[in-house]
């Protein structure tokens, strides 16, 4: 028995690639990140392998959590340097012709009015390829950059985060799809009686309406959402299209995906019409022995250096995991009013291991798949196949072109000589395709 068709899509941000390792490029190309030429290029070889989606993900702020300063964080370039990849996204859209492009925009800071003008905009230019990937954001030195003393309780911003997209929607609705008319006889361009202001008065947000844009080729761009925490959940089931999910392992990965579906059953909606893709980050060689030796060569980088996964952590958890000491547990009372699911998680992973050993086991993937393009291609099968998933998002951080490579020129032919995923596309548009299996 074997796997039905997966999607694959790429998680990414518009940051740099990988100026310090073995595969970096010349000097000349740290250039290229800013001006869009490494992401044209990460964006054209994901289309032409067939990926679904390429998502960008965002955030606005310069971290000062790690040792109450941003040296740490700067000298990695983990939170900082980054661009806006809703400036990026048109660039990637007309150098493809398939691939669906998801931007992140937090609902603690866009107005939803622009917000829904924006991506209904780049729906139009991308001919229905756009995506909109929602947070809440988790820091409040992003909330005191929008002239806010912080971030409200995490509950809260997901039920604001609710009204928010149901305003977006409204939006997105307020003209009908046959509005425009362009009756030259009449002199008619728009049906008035067409367009609808939607009068929005909630608790949170308030909106007049209508959107002073054409309807979206899609009617609504794809939402998609990573939702861990209970909250989280509710919010992926109710109102995505697409969530990415970071379980630990095939049993909870499974747990996981029935758990939406059965959230998304709940709202009303058909379980099969959410998908759920998994972040992966294979590692890969010509032989097993190789793809062996890099994960090894991965894993002794954080040994000798485990406080990096710590610096990142401090910006997201809004935690100053300096403080705390590495041959010791996690103390019991680390909490925050940020990534709550990544925390948990970690504490679940952590047991009662030392930090250290903790953070040197710990890895930022759902599971781990090394080997070759073909043990791996398998790998991902009869994963799929026990999870009943719908896909897999693959990561790599910092990205390089080496990488990319030698997912879509090595693992993606082994995955489609095996018909565990798309050859070719049936539409133009990102959700018929997501939708397609």
């Amino acid at each position: 028995m074997t796997a039905d068709r997966f999607h694959l899509g790429w998680f990414g941000a518009f940051v740099p690639h990988g100026w310090n390792q073995p595969f970096e490029g010349t000097e000349a190309s740290h250039r290229e990140w800013l001006d869009g030429t490494f992401h044209v290029d990460l964006a054209r070889a994901l289309d032409r392998a067939c990926f679904d989606v390429l998502l960008l993900e965002d955030s606005s702020m310069v971290s000062d959590t790690y040792g109450g300063t941003s040296e740490a964080t700067l000298a990695r370039g983990v939170w900082a340097p980054k661009g806006d990849p809703l400036a990026l996204a048109p660039l990637l859209t007309e150098a493809t012709e398939h691939l669906g492009i998801s931007v992140t925009a937090s609902t603690s800071f866009y107005p939803p009015y622009v917000l829904a003008r924006a991506f209904s905009t780049l729906d139009h230019l991308s001919g229905g390829r756009a995506g909109w990937n929602v947070v809440t954001s988790s820091e409040d030195r992003a909330a005191q950059n929008f002239g806010l003393d912080g971030l409200p309780q995490h509950d809260e911003r997901y039920e604001r985060a609710e009204e928010f997209i149901d305003l977006v929607d409204r939006l997105w609705s307020s003209w009908e799809p046959d509005a425009l008319v362009m009756d030259r006889e009449t002199g008619v361009y728009v049906d008035h009686e067409k367009v609808h202001p939607v009068h929005f008065e909630g608790r949170y947000h308030r909106s007049r309406g209508p959107l002073n844009t054409l309807p979206a080729p899609q009617g609504r761009p794809l939402v998609s959402q990573a939702g861990g925490s209970p909250k989280g959940r509710d919010l992926a089931a109710r109102t995505a299209d697409l969530v990415m999910a970071l379980p630990k392992g095939v049993p909870a990965m499974k747990a996981y995906r029935d758990d939406i579906r059965a959230r998304a059953e709940a709202f009303g909606r058909d379980p099969d019409d959410v998908k759920v893709m998994f972040i992966v980050s294979p590692v890969l060689g010509a032989t097993e022995a190789e793809a062996a030796e890099r994960f090894e060569r991965r894993r002794q980088a954080v040994r000798d250096d485990p406080t990096g996964q710590l610096i990142g952590w401090s910006g997201s958890m809004e935690i100053d995991f300096s403080r705390f000491d590495l041959d010791e547990p996690l103390p019991a009372d680390a909490r925050t009013n940020g990534h709550q699911s990544t925390l948990e998680t970690f504490r679940t992973w952590a047991g009662d291991r030392t930090l250290r050993q903790a953070v040197e086991a710990y890895r930022t993937e759902a599971v781990e798949l090394v080997g070759t393009p073909d043990s791996v291609a398998d790998q991902m099968g009869a994963i799929a196949e026990e999870v009943g998933g719908d896909g897999f998002m693959l990561w790599s951080q910092p990205p390089t072109r080496q990488y990319v490579t030698e997912v879509c020129d090595g693992l993606v032919p082994a995955l489609q000589r095996r018909g565990l995923v798309r050859t070719g596309f049936s539409s133009t548009q990102l959700r018929d395709n997501l939708l397609e299996f």
